[in-house]
């Protein structure tokens, strides 16, 4: 299910966005994927960035500011029922995203449709990382034959931390983990198999570790019981 965005006018009037391009911006100006005639909106007020399931709001410098359930933004990962406010003009986002463990995804994966991103942690360093990685997939999928591996389910336990034993099944082509502002990675199924990616280390740099070692800047490549550690928490990989 794709997300969307609905807007409704002073007169009542819904009209409904999906969110089917990456970047798709909101403005007063014509030329904006999302137009919105009212003089409280900037030319070129924010844009939403679509990377799979999840959606990241930005403001772009407008006059007025950008407002997420009445608290001002400059980016913002977005939920579901999220109400933006664009001067005197409000929106609504609806996730397409289904439903998990979301006391496990609190601690660990980083999915809009569950909990927010905090402000502090959100940079256009990740959206960008995030984009190359969305493009790669794409690229690989189309011109690589499958490997047996990519078809099978693959999964996470928890091993240390306070939800130690909690399991998540990898049901996304991309799903990232970790702490925001910490240390974030992403794991991949692409389809040659399951590959672990290194995102954004936070103020030191740190990189996510695999069986007790770094990884380095390219995609590793996961076989399954590889011991993963992400923002000191550490996890299993498996297939199954």
């Amino acid at each position: 299910m794709v997300a969307k965005l609905v807007t409704k006018s002073s007169s009542g009037e819904e009209k409904e966005y999906l969110l089917t391009s990456e970047t798709m911006t909101i403005g007063r100006k014509p030329s904006n994927d999302i137009p919105i005639d009212n003089l409280s909106i900037s030319g070129r007020h924010a844009q939403v960035i679509t990377i799979l399931e999840d959606s990241f709001l930005e403001d772009l410098g407008s006059t007025n500011g950008t407002y997420v359930n009445g608290k001002l933004v400059k980016k913002h990962a977005l939920e579901n029922g999220d109400i933006i406010t664009l001067g005197k003009f409000q929106i609504t986002y609806h996730s397409g995203a289904s439903g998990g463990d979301q006391d496990f995804e609190q601690t660990m994966i980083i999915r809009p449709g569950e909990v927010g991103m905090p402000e502090a942690a959100a940079s256009k360093e990740i959206d960008q990382s995030m984009q190359k990685i969305t493009a790669a997939i794409a690229s690989e999928a189309a011109s690589t034959a499958a490997s047996p591996m990519a078809n099978k389910e693959a999964c996470l336990q928890l091993l240390s931390g306070a939800n130690a034993g909690k399991e998540l099944i990898l049901t996304k082509a991309l799903t990232t983990i970790g702490q925001p502002g910490v240390q974030v990675a992403a794991i991949t199924r692409r389809p040659q198999g399951f590959f672990l990616i290194h995102v954004d280390g936070g103020p030191n740099n740190s990189v996510p570790k695999v069986g007790g070692s770094p990884i380095g800047p390219n995609a590793h490549e996961l076989k399954s019981h590889d011991i993963i550690e992400v923002a000191s928490v550490k996890m299993e990989f498996y297939l199954r």
